[in-house]
């Protein structure tokens, strides 16, 4: 058998990654041309998609998975929201709501990107509302709730100007049902322009705001460079050379007191009180002087804890994934080189499961040529038993 075909076989199933040889180059066909690393950790490959990239990644307490396919870089035909049914993505909550069609961009899904679950097991989700090769259109981008006992959509909040801007990118959100009447959404603006920001939306009402559009911990940090697949990469905002942009990575602790985020280019973490934050007379002023800066994190796309309150990072320098402890301490627990722009994450009780889009290699990064290899991968990795610190008080706050 040749080597290729036989890493190929052994992806099928959990692999012992820490068991390959990086001496052998390359290491994976589809994976990373730079070797120079030794892969560690267990992988379950979960799914293959030959089809567009996946991003969102959500799975219920039952297991039940779903998977989001932004449209964003690629116009694709098929499903921006699906859930993996015996190795098939059905479009969902159907296929009206989930495939493009007759109906208009506002009634239906366009561009789901970041997603989770709440406390009372239900999806929700951000449709961004940009498809590639079209302007924004009012009323598209929008924050949804599914409740996946009747597969309905339970929630629709449309996200409007002064809150959406022409250039905004809504990229991921967490949800804190213990803030406000029926809950409280925080959403992530990447911004595909200079204005990033953190969007705060009430259920209840769906009022919004946006806030610190401004704050260094929001934006793209200027002069960035990164080393992505054994080449420098450099944040130029009009030439773009990678996967670059403001508040990206956002995640909430178990107890929903503190909200975690930080810049897709940018290596710092920082966080908030949810409740300050869910205050709308909370102005940038007062947000500013609470804010915790959690120090280093690495080059991270997605954040989310875990039952102990431990901040799993995906890290698209080191095509990896880290666990940042309640002690600020970090351990990896993945990486491998087919982790190629790892991207949704996801904390279930027994698992981690993350998204491999493959976004560095877009054309738009790369003068024009489109580098992507299918399959796009989805992964699970095992959650460690909780460690002795979790159980002492003031660790998290």
């Amino acid at each position: 058998m040749k080597r290729r075909h036989f890493l190929r076989s052994l992806s099928a199933t959990p692999v012992s990654l820490a068991a390959l040889s990086a001496g052998a180059s390359p290491a994976f066909a589809d994976g990373n041309a730079d070797t120079g690393t030794t892969p560690k950790g267990e992988m379950d490959i979960v799914a293959r998609f030959t089809g567009p990239g996946p991003s969102g990644i959500a799975v219920l307490p039952d297991g039940r998975i779903f998977v989001g396919f932004p449209r964003h870089a690629d116009n694709h035909p098929g499903a921006t929201l699906g859930e993996l049914v015996r190795g098939r993505v059905v479009p969902y909550p159907s296929a009206a709501e989930s495939l493009p069609g007759s109906s208009s961009p506002a009634e239906r899904l366009v561009s789901i990107h970041g997603m989770t679950v709440d406390e009372r097991g239900r999806l929700w989700a951000i449709d961004d509302g940009k498809q590639a090769g079209h302007p924004l259109q009012p009323g598209v981008a929008k924050i949804i709730c599914i409740d996946p006992k009747s597969n309905t959509i339970v929630h629709r909040i449309i996200l409007k100007a002064p809150v959406l801007l022409q250039d905004s990118h809504m990229n991921d959100l967490r949800v804190a049902l213990s803030l406000g009447t029926q809950g409280t959404v925080f959403v992530t603006d990447s911004s595909f322009g200079t204005q990033p920001g953190l969007v705060i939306v009430d259920v209840a009402t769906g009022n919004a705001r946006r806030v610190l559009t401004k704050h260094p911990a929001i934006l793209a940090e200027p002069g960035f460079m990164a080393i992505v697949e054994g080449e420098p990469r450099r944040y130029l905002p009009k030439h773009p050379q990678m996967v670059s942009g403001g508040v990206d990575g956002i995640a909430i602790t178990k107890d929903e007191k503190r909200l975690y985020f930080s810049a897709l280019t940018s290596r710092r973490l920082y966080s908030l009180p949810t409740d300050l934050l869910a205050d709308p007379s909370a102005g940038d002023d007062r947000l500013a002087a609470a804010m915790r800066d959690e120090g280093e994190k690495g080059v991270a796309d997605g954040l989310d804890f875990d039952a102990h309150d431990r901040l799993y990072t995906t890290n698209y320098e080191h095509d990896c994934i880290l666990r940042r402890d309640p002690d600020g301490s970090f351990k990896l627990m993945l990486r491998d080189p087919r982790a190629l722009s790892p991207d949704g994450i996801f904390a279930a009780a027994d698992y981690v499961y993350c998204t491999f889009g493959q976004w560095n290699r877009l054309a738009s990064f790369n003068d024009g040529h489109d580098r992507r290899v299918p399959p796009y991968l989805l992964v699970r990795f095992p959650i460690e038993a909780s460690a002795p610190y979790d159980a002492i008080p003031g660790q998290q706050g």
